[in-house]
């Protein structure tokens, strides 16, 4: 049973990384602040602009280093009161940038949109080799990632929801995953993903 509940994590990773299924990991959130990076640098951004939006940051960092030494609220209060400087401090990076820069970065974001989904279907091309998937297994995949991408984006647009809360509902999205895979594929399949896994770990361990 732990054999193909890793294979399916396996499976779930492979073709839904690069989803908006995973959960808010550290690796994760330097994963996000890289492409923020990136992409806030091919806003052309004035010198202005730049000292702005470091001062925004930092205040941001240091609102949170004293939220976070603050031992006299609930957790509950504390989870509220980081959520409110999170939301303040893109309202205020925001207004940092001309509406020209709002339009680039909204594109930025659509060119990445489409990057990732190129990348979803060639991770998926070869996963139908490589588990010999059917045309029908492999409809029934991209429409599975096609409802997670939707529900995840609407959690994370969900200003309702704390951050405890969308972590908690993206897990259940990610063990969502796991069954509509398991749903999908065969017996053999998912032995065949632990093989290629046990393969890929042994040339690791080799180099």
């Amino acid at each position: 049973m732990k054999k193909i509940v890793a294979a399916m994590l396996a499976i779930a990773g492979f073709i839904f990384s690069a989803n908006a299924q995973e959960s808010p990991t550290a690796k994760h959130f330097h994963h996000r602040h890289n492409h923020h990076g990136l992409m806030m640098k091919e806003l052309n951004l004035t010198a202005t602009q730049q000292q702005q939006l470091k001062l925004n940051r930092d205040s941001y960092k240091n609102q949170m280093t004293e939220l976070n030494k603050n031992e006299g609220i609930t957790v509950k209060e504390a989870r509220d009161k980081k959520e409110a400087l999170r939301k303040e401090q893109k309202t205020n990076m925001m207004s940092i940038l001309t509406p020209a820069q709002k339009i680039k970065m909204e594109q930025l974001k659509k060119n990445r949109a489409v990057k990732r989904d190129a990348m979803v279907a060639k991770r998926l091309d070869k996963m139908k080799t490589k588990l010999n998937l059917s045309n029908d297994q492999v409809a029934k995949i991209k429409g599975s990632r096609e409802d997670i991408h939707n529900q995840s984006k609407d959690i994370r647009d969900n200003d309702q929801l704390s951050r405890t809360e969308k972590k908690e509902k993206l897990m259940a999205l990610k063990e969502q995953t796991q069954n509509n895979l398991k749903s999908i594929l065969t017996p053999e399949q998912i032995n065949k993903i632990e093989e290629l896994k046990k393969n890929r770990k042994e040339k690791k361990q080799a180099r």
